[in-house]
């Protein structure tokens, strides 16, 4: 089959590698409809976080169940599947507390598995899935290709959007500040508007994310930074701030530009993946809180996949190019010159 490798800074290829095969008997095989490229990808195509040369890379794909181990019970062949961006067993304690991100017998795709085999990254045509079961989440029936977009959007970030809501506290009524359009960033207004948000200020500079933002449901766009985006800010809430800010960048910048949008007493949502630091200082002298982290979106995942299907949330909209797997490296490079929110990938 072919996968994605990470092969330098800024160098991407779609090699020949082993087809997957059943390693477990928790194990299953799944081949691949859509994968995507995250944000995140980005810091080690950027060589900001280092990884080994020719590693697997890819962390967002749904696709249709090919093989099941002998002890794999919740999903069977021909099952239309969603998968997290991490694998997990779903019954260690974390698991069970919800925190499948920190699953203790669970890991990330592209990196070797507990007994020390590598698991295939998203970004191929098929992935060997450990702990298939604490895992995956089939779909009831195959469903309409028009979904699979927003189906994919759950593997992470939708469910990373909502998550940062959640933590930062959102609820009916909320006056919410979201730093960041990137589809994170999007999904975090889309999140807020879902659970009741009465006002939701995106921080954009660009008109087409700008465009999107007040499609899932941004009030306000305030493309100003630093003194001027807080300026801005209160100006819009009266002069308070926020009751609730999703940052969904992870610089210490943005990470700023959050807590100063916040409201006395207010809470940050934070899921960017953190390159920076948190100002202390400005937090302990406002009584602003900060919650967050990676985001478990295997515990979200039920409940997204029911309005989507429903037809109550569609996030696909974040994905605004759509590739060949041949054409990976010109979908990293879309993303990383800002010229596409979100690239989908079909084998």
């Amino acid at each position: 089959m072919r996968a994605t490798l990470l092969d330098a800074p800024r160098q991407v290829s779609l090699a020949d590698v082993p087809d997957p095969a059943v390693q477990a008997p928790t194990d299953a095989v799944v081949r691949v409809v859509a994968s995507c490229i995250c944000g995140s990808d980005l810091w080690p195509y950027r060589g900001v976080a280092e990884r080994p040369p020719g590693i697997r890379i890819g962390h967002e794909f749904v696709g249709v169940v090919e093989e099941v181990g002998a002890d794999v019970g919740s999903v069977a062949p021909g099952d239309f599947v969603v998968a997290p961006f991490v694998w997990s067993d779903g019954t260690c304690v974390h698991c069970r507390a919800g925190f499948q991100t920190s699953c203790l017998h669970g890991g990330g795709w592209g990196s070797p598995d507990r007994e020390g085999l590598l698991v295939d990254g998203g970004q191929g045509e098929r992935v060997r899935v450990p702990q298939a079961d604490g895992t995956l989440v089939p779909t009831p029936e195959p469903p309409d290709p028009a979904l699979v977009p927003a189906l994919l959007a759950l593997s992470d970030v939708m469910g990373t959007g909502h998550h940062a809501a959640l933590a930062a506290g959102v609820r009916e009524g909320s006056t919410v500040v979201v730093v960041g359009d990137g589809a994170v960033g999007l999904c975090g207004v889309l999140a807020s508007s879902r659970l009741g948000a009465e006002r939701v200020v995106l921080m954009s500079r660009h008109a087409p994310r700008q465009d999107l933002g007040r499609r899932f449901g941004a009030t306000d766009v305030v493309a100003e930074r630093g003194d001027e985006g807080v300026e801005r800010v209160l100006e819009l809430t009266g002069g308070v701030g926020a009751d609730a800010v999703l940052e969904c960048v992870g610089t210490s910048q943005s990470m700023e530009q959050a807590v100063r949008s916040a409201r006395p007493g207010a809470t940050v949502g934070y899921v960017g993946v953190p390159y920076g630091e948190a100002p202390l200082r400005a937090m302990f002298g406002a009584n602003v809180g900060l919650r967050g982290g990676v985001a478990p979106v295997r515990r979200y995942l039920p409940e997204l996949l029911e309005d989507v299907l429903a037809g109550q949330l569609d996030p696909g909209p974040v994905f605004d190019l759509e590739l060949p797997l041949d054409r990976v490296a010109d979908g990293y490079a879309a993303m990383d010159e800002r010229r596409a929110v979100k690239v989908l990938l079909r084998p």
